[in-house]
């Protein structure tokens, strides 16, 4: 087997999610090109620690691990970087399946050294049994999904979408781990960005560092009926405004915000157009869609401005942790 050998990490956190689990594991497992291993992060789940232990006791190829850091999914990602033994290290949602060529389409992408991020495309799973009407796809990362607006192919990026993403081990000794403190970290608000702050800290560590993502990388991730509603969407999209002013802290809203411009000035508003367009044809659900895109922008809009005064007023609320290479630990953290 040619290229790099590829770990890939799990985080998990509830058992309302545990035939989910199983089909994530088992689509790993049934990979053209083989992981290393799996590594299935338990985040402060006594109860889902213990039963995944015992699922999988006798399995050489699936590990499992309490989470060694605060609760959050960034700290599980570092524990699973830290007590990884793969080149690369792949990341896959809980409630997600890996299509067979998942991470053969990740490993091609390495085969260039200056690439240190490969990233997929991440398809949606309607609980109802097909996209609601009002839904722009423009709006699909609100549920963790691939949108309309990025680039089709493998194309270099700012940064690649954490659910379905790889990073060379040699990216977390450039820039540290995934902070912690930003992303979601059990609280009820659906906070997001921390695979974006990474990236834009990794290129700036690494200027020569190229990311991906290649749209051939798929993966189908399950989006629960409450997620499909109108009241998720708003909170979805405050939540992203909230983490993103963190992410603009960090790494400064021009790079911070460079890919969001393009998005609110280009591909927003001709999903309203073409929304507007199919209410005027009398199509189901452009009015809809026109609305919740104007809705969704106003949403996020609010929450940045909240998040940036909250950040100037707070000072550091996150931390960078830097990764100990294999050996299921960290080291330290500095404050951002």
């Amino acid at each position: 087997m040619s290229g790099p050998g590829i770990s890939v990490v799990i985080c998990v956190y509830t058992e309302d999610r545990w035939e989910d689990i199983l089909a994530a594991v088992s689509s790993v497992r049934a990979q053209s090109r083989p992981a290393l291993e799996t590594l299935l992060v338990v985040d402060h789940n006594p109860a889902l620690l213990e039963r995944l232990a015992g699922e999988y006791k006798e399995a050489g190829d699936v590990r499992v691990l309490a989470n060694a850091g605060p609760r959050g999914l960034s700290a599980g990602r570092n524990t699973g970087i830290a007590a990884s033994i793969g080149e690369v290290i792949a990341f896959l949602d809980d409630d997600a399946v890996a299509e067979r060529d998942w991470l053969r389409r990740f490993a091609e992408g390495y085969a260039d050294p200056r690439v240190m991020a490969v990233g997929g495309r991440t398809m949606p799973i309607w609980a109802s049994g097909r996209r609601p009407v009002w839904f722009p796809e423009e709006f699909d990362w609100v549920v963790g999904c691939t949108y309309k607006g990025l680039p089709p192919g493998r194309v270099p990026v700012r940064n690649v979408l954490g659910g379905n993403a790889s990073f060379r081990r040699t990216a977390f000794d450039a820039a540290g781990g995934f902070a912690t403190g930003i992303g979601r970290d059990g609280d009820k608000r659906p906070l997001g960005c921390e695979e974006t702050e990474l990236c834009i800290r990794l290129t700036r560590a690494r200027p020569d560092a190229v990311l991906l993502i290649d749209d051939r990388a798929v993966i189908h991730h399950r989006v629960p009926g409450a997620r499909e509603r109108f009241r998720y969407f708003r909170t979805r999209t405050y939540a992203e405004g909230l983490s993103k002013a963190l992410v603009a802290r960090s790494v400064g809203a021009d790079k911070g915000l460079e890919s969001e411009r393009r998005y609110t000035t280009r591909v927003l508003p001709a999903g309203v157009a073409r929304g507007l367009r199919d209410a005027l044809l009398a199509r189901p659900g452009g009015a809809g869609r026109a609305g919740a895109i104007v809705a969704g922008v106003l949403t996020a809009a609010g929450g940045y401005a909240v998040g940036s005064v909250r950040a100037r007023r707070g000072g550091a609320r996150f931390r960078v942790v830097e990764i100990e290479d294999g050996k299921g630990a960290t080291k330290g953290g500095r404050a951002v």
